[in-house]
């Protein structure tokens, strides 16, 4: 795949929302269409799984298997199109620094901190949890609403055998993502707070997240 580096000229002073994310912690907001949301690495190799649902309707969703059928890339840049489980398109990455984002991963949850890592890991804060509790505060979405999920900055190779591998990230400090919103959308984040791979650097960070009109 060849990724595609994208400046925004959008300044943050002009953002009508800026809000700095803590290592570990989730985020639920509305993004309404023609909106432009980043998410800013702060502090570099942070992976922040994140997933988004009509606000309409929370029932359309992100669908990464259309997404990726119809870019034919497993990866997502700059100019990539997120289509719903309906087939409409939700978001549009308009600028990338970073070059590339995972849809592969998954996210880190109770069962798989156990199968990968081993039994004592468990218990461990993943980012199913923290979209469990936000869903959880707001009250529009439930357990059955978490999906397949994107993880922006996470570097995920697929192996010549068709595996997949948990590398360090591609991203450094200041990397961001920006996608502007073709629909109404609610945004559901966990700044992932996995200690166990190197997504993280096995340190997780803070995560910027600004929005323009």
């Amino acid at each position: 795949m060849t990724t595609t580096l994208t400046v925004s000229d959008k300044c943050p002073e002009h953002a009508v929302y800026r809000e700095t994310l803590a290592a570990g912690e989730p985020w639920l907001h509305e993004l309404k269409a023609g909106q432009t949301l980043r998410i800013l690495d702060l502090e570099g190799n942070q992976a922040v799984d994140t997933l988004f649902y009509g606000l309409a309707n929370p029932r359309e969703r992100f669908d990464p298997q259309r997404t990726l059928r119809r870019q034919q890339s497993l990866y997502l840049t700059t100019g990539t199109v997120l289509y719903s489980n309906l087939g409409n398109p939700m978001l549009t990455i308009v600028a990338d620094t970073c070059g590339r984002h995972d849809t592969l991963g998954g996210a880190c949850a109770q069962e798989s901190n156990t199968v990968r890592y081993a039994l004592e890991k468990r218990y461990m804060h993943s980012c199913r949890d923290n979209y469990l509790r936000a869903c959880a505060r707001d009250g529009r979405l439930s357990k059955q609403d978490i999906g397949a999920n994107i993880n922006f900055f996470m570097n995920v190779p697929v192996t010549s055998e068709g595996g997949l591998t948990f590398e360090d990230g591609i991203s450094a400090p200041g990397k961001y993502v920006e996608l502007r919103a073709e629909m109404d959308v609610i945004v559901l984040i966990s700044n992932c707070p996995q200690l166990n791979n190197p997504c993280n650097a096995y340190n997780p960070t803070p995560a910027e997240l600004l929005i323009w009109n």
